[in-house]
């Protein structure tokens, strides 16, 4: 059975709560459960981390072995080099997801070193973002 990995970054264990007008006022643990019965043929997994290493060391754990990675590194996306390279590091294919479209946002937000790390970059459908990624990495 194939697995995929949907790694969340910094302050997405808020979702449903934090900035409803952006981000909507369902949880991320609530999607995933409605995300799951989709794809009945893959053992999807989920992990979120407001700390940088803990992102880095998830993909290290499953960059060898998984069939894909869902990635929405949040604020890390416009700063972190270091998750960048985590995912050049390993072989596995990764998705890059925001729930908002970081375009029309502030300009800060408009850079991200994973995009160039990642088969592709989804943004600004909200939480459907994460489906259409699952998805493309079962091609």
């Amino acid at each position: 059975m194939k697995q995929i990995l949907i790694l969340n970054g910094p302050n997405l264990n808020l979702l449903g709560k934090r900035e409803p007008t952006v981000y909507g006022n369902q949880s991320f643990e609530e999607y995933f459960r409605s995300l799951k019965p989709l794809f009945q043929e893959v053992e999807l997994h989920y992990f979120q981390s407001n700390h940088e290493g803990a992102l880095i060391d998830k993909i290290h754990e499953v960059g060898f072995s998984f069939d894909g990675i869902v990635i929405n590194a949040g604020g890390y996306t416009h700063t972190s080099v270091a998750l960048a390279d985590a995912l050049s590091a390993v072989p596995v294919p990764a998705v890059e997801v925001h729930i908002s479209n970081i375009h029309a946002r502030e300009s800060f937000r408009q850079h991200s070193y994973l995009t160039s790390r990642c088969k592709g970059m989804i943004c600004g459908l909200g939480l459907k973002g994460y489906e259409l990624a699952v998805r493309y990495l079962l091609g």
